[in-house]
């Protein structure tokens, strides 16, 4: 850290596994502090002593709006706030219950939201700051199996469009982050909700309930990587919107804009037609 870097504040939701640890290590090693909301402060005991003056660990349960308010009240300053707490979930949407759904929302939809109306009153009086809402390849498309987290995550996406184009003006960054499969600990079968079984849907969505568990820390993609990659866009100059990481992301992600593009293409003479 150079004499002139003025260390920034990061409030990281599940700061203690997979991205959210990620995230940490490499704030920390660019000299910034962190703010480490978890539901297990107890797990980031390692990180505190070995950085005792540039970490603060805050409980939090993302679904619990009194605690959200009361961890952005003590934590004071915040620069940068990186909503990461999430799971898997992996079902047809017949086999997934109202509970399975709203839960899904209610951590990775209203939880950062609520988190991110929390946080901007600070950011806009200084007129500057990012949030990082870290969404998945599945925020933006999505397939057999995966429906429910692809609607939680999508409608984060979609906030968060409309986010930045309010704050931006104001100084204020919004980066809304698109990984695809990366060695994090998210496919490990504890860590995955898995919704029970109709036959029917055994040949949709099979592969994935059967697949997904069996990739755990397989996958091609370095959490370390991403994390960096992270920290290099926030707070750059004509920053993106959207961040893709990880080959499948990118090649994912292109082929649906070709799909809706295709399909464009197809119904225009229709969807121009309805007019005056």
């Amino acid at each position: 850290m150079s004499a002139e870097h003025t260390p920034r504040r990061w409030l990281i939701t599940g700061a203690n596994s997979g991205f959210g640890a990620a995230f940490t290590e490499a704030v920390l090693a660019a000299g910034d502090e962190v703010i480490a909301a978890v539901r297990r402060p107890e797990s980031m005991a390692e990180v505190v002593a070995a950085h005792p003056d540039r970490v603060q660990v805050v409980p939090l349960d993302v679904r619990d709006a009194a605690a959200a308010e009361r961890v952005v009240k003590e934590a004071g300053r915040i620069d940068v706030l990186v909503n990461n707490a999430g799971y898997g979930i992996v079902g047809a949407i017949e086999e997934t219950t109202e509970q399975d759904l709203r839960e899904a929302m209610e951590v990775m939809f209203h939880g950062p939201l609520r988190l991110t109306r929390l946080v901007l009153p600070q950011l806009r009086e200084r007129r500057s700051g990012a949030i990082v809402q870290v969404s998945s390849m599945g925020g933006f498309l999505s397939f057999a199996g995966v429906g429910i987290y692809s609607a939680a995550k999508g409608a984060l996406e979609l906030a968060s469009e409309a986010l930045a184009a309010e704050v931006a003006p104001l100084g204020i960054q919004v980066l809304i982050v698109e990984p695809g499969a990366f060695r994090t600990g998210f496919a490990k079968p504890a860590a995955l909700a898995i919704s029970g079984e109709i036959a029917d849907y055994a040949e949709t969505v099979g592969a994935i309930r059967e697949g997904l568990p069996s990739s755990d820390q397989q996958q091609e993609g370095d959490p370390a990587k991403a994390a960096a990659a992270v920290i290099a866009t926030v707070g750059q100059a004509n920053p993106p919107l959207r961040l893709a990481l990880g080959p499948d992301a990118v090649q994912a992600i292109r082929g649906k804009i070709a799909a809706v593009a295709a399909d464009l293409d197809a119904t225009a003479h229709l969807g121009l037609t309805t007019g005056l």
